[in-house]
């Protein structure tokens, strides 16, 4: 579809917006892909629910199964303007980028060797998926680590069992927390 010509006042108001602008609006429509958002300031889309999208990475910074656990329709909602998707003429937001980055606030509290209690969430091929509080959750894996298993065998450990990890980095790039097991085994 040619936006530009079927739909002007859409594709002026495209133009108008900026990275990093903060627009409001109303959840209109919630899809398995992501959230679409009616803005107050935009025009109506000709065939979506909003001129706004929220893609399911850009909801939030905590994991989550379903974008009605983040978001419901109705709700009010900012969000931070990534740019516009000229193919679908749609303003593409960001509801995470206005809130704070829970890994920054863990990596500043949790050094190298540090222990903290934590849950297993999920036990696979590679590791051990450990709960650690606020949504984090680290990794320890199955491999070795200085000489030595990080982690037991997977029959050891059972979803929802409390164990005590290390911190052994916080990879902020990666957005990945590498843990290991006590020498203990705890």
């Amino acid at each position: 579809m040619d936006w530009q010509s079927e739909s002007p006042e859409l594709w002026a108001f495209l133009k108008t917006l900026h990275r990093g602008d903060i627009l409001a609006g109303t959840v209109a429509a919630i899809e398995r892909f992501g959230v679409f958002v009616a803005l107050d300031d935009g025009p109506d889309h000709p065939t979506l629910p909003g001129v706004g999208f929220i893609g399911i990475p850009e909801l939030s910074w905590r994991h989550f199964n379903d974008p009605a656990d983040v978001v419901q329709v109705g709700q009010r909602v900012s969000c931070e303007f990534l740019g516009a998707d000229t193919h679908n003429a749609e303003a593409r937001l960001s509801l995470k980028a206005l809130l704070p980055d829970p890994l920054q606030a863990f990596a500043a509290r949790a050094v190298a060797g540090q222990e903290f209690r934590g849950t297993v969430e999920k036990v696979v091929p590679i590791g051990v998926f450990v709960e650690l509080g606020d949504g984090m959750v680290g990794l320890v894996p199955f491999i070795e680590i200085d000489g030595r298993p990080a982690a037991s065998p997977a029959q050891d450990f059972a979803i929802g069992e409390k164990i005590t990890v290390i911190v052994r980095e916080v990879d902020l790039p990666t957005r990945r927390i590498f843990l290991s097991r006590p020498k203990s085994g705890q």
